[in-house]
């Protein structure tokens, strides 16, 4: 069965079987490494229409939705975490057929990303954590302007949150489910995240990525990670907010050189450490 638009007939639905019994549809595209995208706090795998063709020559890519949203089953919402997240994304390694994989986190999805690095090392190959943090008990949180854009649930209002110019174009990219027990559901899973004691644990070489100007996720929460992740290197993209992957410009041109199996690994252990980027 192939999904619908906004992805062609070279994407191809499939359904994986979590622990917990539920059904979770990803999509697969391309030959090559494999590479899974996961996407932000109840977003569905739409988020990557831009970024997941961009990503495929040589690439195996893997979209998906988050339980409870798009067309993977809700299960019991009560059991929501980061960490049972991550046991999705490796359920639906397994229904793929996938050993190890690249991994790239946007937002909750860096959260997500984050533990499946700790608790499954050998199920990735390279990661990058993308406008997230380790948790909202540290680095600086979002003003209060942030929230109330966030809440007014105006699409047009939440992009200026995501992209610097006037880009309502990409307001497409940020289609949240329905389901109001899984809005709510994430949002709590999202809130209660805190891996900082166990980013120590993460042996995958790492980037983290960040813009600049990002007001969901001030840069700061970025340093925290890179300064607890032994194998991370933090780029920071100049002038760029939350959507800094999603809309396909310099941010995602800098994980696809990241990812590249004939780059060495960027790492603190081989000359890692920080950059910033762009005008």
């Amino acid at each position: 069965m192939t999904s619908p638009d906004p992805y062609g007939p070279e994407w191809v639905r499939h359904t994986a079987i979590a622990s917990d019994g539920i059904r979770l549809a990803y999509w697969t595209a391309g030959e090559g490494t494999p590479l899974v995208l996961v996407a932000g706090q109840a977003v569905d795998h739409r988020s990557w229409q831009i970024a997941g063709p961009a990503l495929l020559p040589g690439r195996q890519v893997i979209v998906f939705d988050h339980r409870g949203i798009g067309d993977s089953e809700l299960g019991d919402a009560s059991r929501f975490t980061m960490r049972l997240f991550a046991e999705d994304v490796v359920s639906i390694l397994d229904a793929a057929g996938v050993e190890r994989a690249d991994v790239v986190g946007h937002s909750m999805g860096g959260r997500v990303a984050q533990w499946l690095a700790i608790d499954h090392p050998g199920r990735l190959r390279r990661l990058v954590l993308v406008s997230t943090s380790a948790g909202d008990a540290y680095g600086t949180l979002r003003s209060d302007a942030t929230d109330h854009a966030i809440r007014s649930s105006d699409p047009n209002e939440v992009a200026t949150l995501f992209w610097a110019e006037d880009r309502r174009d990409l307001v497409r990219l940020l289609a949240v489910g329905r389901d109001r027990t899984a809005l709510a559901r994430h949002h709590r899973a999202s809130t209660r995240h805190d891996a900082l004691a166990d980013l120590g644990r993460i042996t995958t070489p790492t980037l983290v990525l960040h813009g600049e100007l990002d007001p969901l996720t001030p840069l700061d929460n970025a340093r925290i990670l890179d300064e607890h992740i032994p194998t991370a290197r933090l780029t920071v993209v100049k002038g760029a907010r939350h959507g800094i992957v999603l809309d396909g410009g310099l941010g995602l041109q800098i994980v696809d050189r990241f990812l590249r199996p004939d780059r060495t690994p960027s790492s603190r252990a081989n000359g890692g450490g920080r950059d910033s980027v762009g005008g």
